[in-house]
């Protein structure tokens, strides 16, 4: 039985009072989850208008009718389409339909448990990098940056096999700017105007995009013209012969580098993100820190940890889970319905935006015992399939989940191993999701070595 605190860790106001077209607009543009209204965690569906129809959805049955009976008939909505087709293009996270089951069975075989597997000596050499970062600091750290950094170096690894043309610092500052200059909502999509209608935030990609996609194409195309390497084939490799097992099709170039694009942005954030959010609710709860310490130090004494030791590291495991619970990076999922439809005894039209609040679905109360706590050992029982959600679920589940889980175990446990986490005070850090969850101002700790 762990120790527990009894307080809760940090978490998102969520709206008590209506919001109007305009307070909706400004409150989207800083925090898209205080959108959702508190009832939201006590209630199976939310429904209201605002400028268009839309529906909150946080039970299970009809979220598996959404993301696994009917996916067809809930495709992306608009307004997520609109954000992230300038940089990901009409890959397989955004792409529908035809489109996007041929994508899905061509890039499957690149994702299967060998493949990630064998690209766990690139985790582990991460997690050391970070040990010899950490060790060399001096005063408050912020973890996010940290975990920025060492699961950027593994996501370029496994996608580029370190190509040394991939300028590291280059794509990471285009992705963060991009997110900062386009991935707000706008009263535009509060109102459900047309995609046709340019929103003045989304006009200009900006430079750093555009060399984004021109390193990206570069990488392509040297690989392409290049003899076969030595050692065990990199994401890229892996895209380049991959086929439709039912057409033969193969990914055009533009196709590649969308989707190349895709594995680097998603790759990375997320699984620093529930990196940073761990190591935060490790300071915030010591004896779980300990207790997870004493674990990986047995398991792995000395050295760093590997694919080999996940079985052997459950409460990890149960830590990386309990902080997808609480702080999910996809944390709010947007559909359009296409057709008529009934969810939860409710009217669905097409058209109606119908949200799927990840982050309101896993603080649930009918869900979820004390939900805004942080306890690890509520993931020693299976929780509903579609209660848990941090990498969706059906036929669109997220095709890289098994490799996230490996990276953020194999990160974590080598850390926790090593080193102490301690809070700051007055430097707690704040849930604020504008594309992803992020935490407001990093994630700031003091960190000693272990002796």
């Amino acid at each position: 039985m762990l120790d527990l605190p009894q307080a809760d860790p940090a978490k998102v106001p969520l709206a008590t009072v209506p919001l109007g077209l305009w307070g909706t607009a400004m409150t989207a543009r800083r925090n898209v989850l205080e959108l959702i209204p508190a009832i939201a965690t006590r209630q199976p569906m939310v429904s209201g208008k605002t400028g268009v129809r839309w529906h909150m959805v946080m039970d299970p049955t009809a979220l598996r009718r959404i993301l696994k009976e009917k996916v067809d008939d809930y495709p992306k909505s608009v307004t997520t389409k609109l954000i992230l087709n300038p940089a990901i293009g009409d890959s397989l996270f955004v792409a529908e339909g035809a489109h996007w089951r041929w994508q899905r069975r061509a890039a499957a075989p690149a994702f299967a448990q060998r493949h990630v597997e064998a690209l766990g000596p690139v985790m582990t050499a991460a997690a050391e990098a970070s040990c010899r970062r950490l060790s060399e600091a001096r005063g408050p750290v912020d973890l996010f940056q940290e975990t920025v950094a060492a699961t950027f170096e593994v996501i370029s690894d496994v996608t580029f096999s370190g190509d040394g043309m991939f300028d590291r610092d280059a794509v990471h500052g285009s992705i963060d700017a991009y997110i900062a200059q386009t991935a707000k909502l706008s009263l535009m999509d509060v109102l459900g105007l047309p995609a046709w209608l340019p929103r003045p935030g989304r006009l200009f990609s900006g430079p750093g995009l555009k060399k984004m996609k021109g390193i990206a194409d570069q990488a392509i195309a040297r690989r392409a013209a290049a003899a076969a390497k030595d050692g065990p084939p990199d994401l890229l490799d892996l895209l380049l012969v991959a086929q439709d097992p039912e057409t033969g099709r193969t990914m055009t170039r533009d196709e590649l580098r969308d989707n190349l694009l895709t594995f680097i942005v998603a790759g990375h954030e997320t699984t620093a993100l529930t990196l940073a959010w761990a190591l935060y609710l490790m300071a915030f709860a010591p004896a779980v820190q300990q207790a997870a310490a004493d674990e990986a130090r047995a398991a792995l004494g000395a050295r760093a940890a590997t694919a080999a030791d996940l079985g052997a590291l459950p409460l990890t495991m149960r830590i990386v889970n309990e902080t997808l619970r609480l702080y999910p990076p996809a944390a709010f999922l947007s559909r359009t319905a296409q057709v008529a439809d009934t969810l939860c005894g409710r009217e669905i039209r097409p058209g109606d935006t119908v949200m799927m609040p990840v982050y309101a679905l896993h603080r649930h109360h009918q869900l979820w015992d004390r939900p805004d706590a942080f306890d690890p050992d509520r993931f020693l029982t299976a929780p509903d399939r579609y209660a848990f959600l941090p990498f969706g679920a059906g036929p669109r589940i997220c095709i890289g989940a098994s490799f996230a889980l490996q990276e953020a175990v194999i990160i974590l446990a080598t850390l926790l191993a090593r080193f102490r986490f301690q809070r700051v005070p007055g430097r707690e850090p704040q849930p604020r999701m504008i594309l992803t969850l992020r935490p407001e101002g990093g994630v700031w700790l003091t960190v000693t070595p272990r002796d």
